[in-house]
């Protein structure tokens, strides 16, 4: 069965006002086999059908259940690694040394889906604040899904989950086995809050500022002009000498001139270009 051309329109229209995510045309199966169990738990027998419930009832809790469905992405632990290297190996002992008066860590997760991502983040930090209990560490999940913030606050995981790059070592430091789920423990899940957050509009009147960010194979959904805004509200947290991940498609190339692209090791990120303390020698520069 395929979505109709009318009925992909309107999804992709109210996914753009919404979240301001672009579904292009050719993603028609994505719609269909997306929102097909969706139509189903509502009484409908097709998409065809569901859309015609949604424009009946133009605000409906219906309408979020839709763009849930449709906003919910892949993600695995330590996805690409080379980015948790890079935060651990780089960026945190950085951090331990420039942060060493106040001696606090804040990382924000930006989409984080069902958790994989800050929850790895927890883990490198706990391991790099073990033997420093007067340090403070945080790292703030936000995501525009309530169901995916559902699953990340619950934290567990089932064993196909976990064998999405959850390294052995890592399963048996930090989760415990609970039924035929693997649940974090207290220790790592006591770094992580979670935020309803959508990266299209304003940030909240009040938001941290931050160290790091991950706001990774997030901005490939948004157009030029949202991209662009994206990144400016992400200046506006992330402090002078912070630092910023994208996906491995993503840059800020001819969308935001105020950062610059550093390579550390074999990932990378991207720092403000403000003026800001002496970079470290051991960092390599391309602008």
């Amino acid at each position: 069965m395929t979505v109709a051309a009318r009925d992909f329109d309107y999804i992709a229209g109210l996914l753009r006002r919404r979240t301001a995510i672009v579904l292009e045309p050719g993603k028609e199966y994505l719609v269909e086999s997306r929102l097909l169990p969706v139509a189903r738990d509502a009484g409908a027998d097709s998409v065809s059908d569901l859309v015609a419930l949604l424009q009946c009832q133009p605000e409906t809790e219906l309408h979020e259940v839709v763009v849930d469905a449709m906003t919910t992405n892949e993600t695995s632990w330590f996805r690409d690694r080379y980015p948790y290297d890079a935060l651990a190996t780089r960026v945190l002992p950085e951090l331990l040394s420039t942060r060493a008066r106040e001696r606090r860590i804040a990382i924000w997760s930006a989409g984080c889906s069902s958790g994989q991502e800050p929850y790895s983040i927890a883990m490198s930090l706990h391991e790099q604040l073990a033997t420093r209990p007067d340090w403070q560490a945080s790292v703030l999940a936000t995501d525009i899904s309530q169901e995916m913030l559902a699953r990340a606050r619950a934290g567990r995981y089932g064993q196909l989950e976990i064998n999405r790059g959850l390294p052995a070592a890592m399963l048996v430091a930090h989760f415990e086995r609970e039924g035929m789920e693997w649940s974090v423990r207290p220790h790592v899940r006591r770094l992580v809050d979670f935020a309803s957050v959508n990266l299209a509009e304003p940030l909240p009147a009040v938001f941290p500022r931050f160290d790091v960010v991950f706001l990774r194979n997030v901005l490939i959904y948004f157009d030029p002009v949202t991209k662009r805004e994206v990144l400016r509200r992400v200046r506006s947290v992330l402090r002078p000498d912070g630092y910023l991940f994208l996906g491995g498609a993503e840059t800020t190339l001819h969308l935001d001139d105020e950062f610059e692209l550093v390579q550390l090791d074999r990932a990378t990120c991207y720092r403000l270009r403000a003026e800001r303390p002496g970079p470290s020698p051991r960092e390599g520069r391309q602008s």
